[in-house]
């Protein structure tokens, strides 16, 4: 039996990415079809990390060719290509840097740092080069959440900063630069500048994302972020707590007037289950995220429980999803990061940098 490209892509056509809720072969993630009297092979490239689904994608789609394959061997590859993807218009993209993923909560206290590092490990994990930058200039945490404190980056060149690493994730932070009982006593002008500098400085390399932790609040950190770096879109981090909610909204209608679009929302710290009793308490209310999200017209890509494993975890320096990879926690933070991931590969794309620089000289 001859076989065709065409009749390939028929016998696939409704299979649904369970991710994007639309046909693979819709999004054209159905790559070099080869097709001989020996062997029908086909690539499955998705526009976002996903290595935990991989096998269960390959699969579904062996199962749907086997009755066309006969006696052919059938070959079905699956993995991940991640592109850069627009931002603000005129803010050129970050050398080494991809796709720039602000995670923000217009209020300290509802775990914002310890989402932002979990989210970085989860995309990770799922098989992206990720960074995270702590941009928290007066209350840097990730040198804790990462198990890094009191290291110092290298300087190569006495200009530039190598980022550290740990857990498979490139980080940077004032925090490495200070001692840990050192105030920043500095003003807004000041923090801005250390921010640029700790973002253009940082030899980031090759990341698919770079995660950055944002401070709380809508000041001078949060216009410089979405004035002079290249924001593929904000995640908005709070409790179902009326008084988190208030101020998250403040920090969603911060990013809409600078033109920086909303990949979702996360509920953290949701309901509380009892370790000794089991039983499971909604202890800063329920539904409040969701009652938001829809008043924006924004998604919310999950919900984390009041969980003291996770607590222990990032003042551990091991969050979760690097402490306990296989474990009921971990699931949910990858999930979120996989509906982030695609959320950024829904939209368009960016080829700035695949562009050469053009030089005009008067002689």
């Amino acid at each position: 039996m001859s076989l065709s490209d065409a009749q390939v892509l028929e016998a696939v056509s409704s299979l649904i990415d369970d991710n994007t809720g639309k046909p693979f072969v819709a999004a054209k993630a159905v790559k070099n079809i080869k097709i001989s009297d020996a062997e029908l092979s086909l690539d499955v490239v998705l526009a976002y990390p996903a290595n935990s689904q991989h096998e269960s994608v390959r699969q579904r789609f062996e199962a749907a060719l086997a009755p066309l394959a006969e006696q052919r061997k059938l070959s079905v590859r699956v993995g991940s290509q991640i592109t850069s993807h627009s931002a603000q218009r005129g803010v050129p993209l970050l050398s080494g840097v991809k796709n720039v993923i602000a995670v923000a909560s217009g209020k300290g206290g509802v775990g914002k740092s310890t989402t932002a590092a979990n989210l970085a490990l989860a995309l990770s994990a799922e098989g992206a080069r990720v960074g995270i930058l702590d941009a928290d200039i007066y209350g840097p945490s990730q040198p804790l959440m990462m198990g890094l404190q009191g290291q110092r980056p290298e300087t190569p060149d006495g200009k530039s900063l190598k980022p550290l690493e740990n857990h498979g994730v490139q980080t940077m932070s004032i925090g490495y630069l200070v001692d840990a009982d050192q105030a920043m006593v500095w003003r807004g002008p000041m923090v801005s500048q250390a921010l640029q500098q700790l973002l253009n400085d940082t030899r980031w390399d090759n990341l698919d994302y770079l995660v950055i932790d944002m401070p709380p609040g809508t000041g001078d950190i949060q216009l410089t972020l979405s004035q002079k770096v290249p924001v593929t879109g904000a995640v908005i981090v709070t409790t179902p707590q009326d008084i988190a909610l208030l101020d998250a909204r403040k920090g969603v209608t911060m990013f809409q007037k600078v033109g920086i679009p909303i990949l979702g929302m996360v509920e953290n710290m949701a309901i509380h289950v009892c370790s000794n009793c089991g039983h499971a308490e909604h202890i800063f209310g329920e539904g409040g995220a969701a009652r938001m999200a829809a008043d924006f017209g924004v998604d919310v890509l999950g919900s984390l429980p009041l969980d003291m494993g996770i607590r222990l975890a990032a003042d551990g320096g091991t969050p979760t999803v690097a402490a306990d990879p296989d474990g009921k926690v971990a699931e949910l933070y990858k999930a979120i990061a996989r509906k982030v991931a695609v959320k950024v590969g829904e939209k368009a794309q960016d080829f700035s940098g695949k562009f050469p620089k053009i030089v005009i000289q008067n002689n």
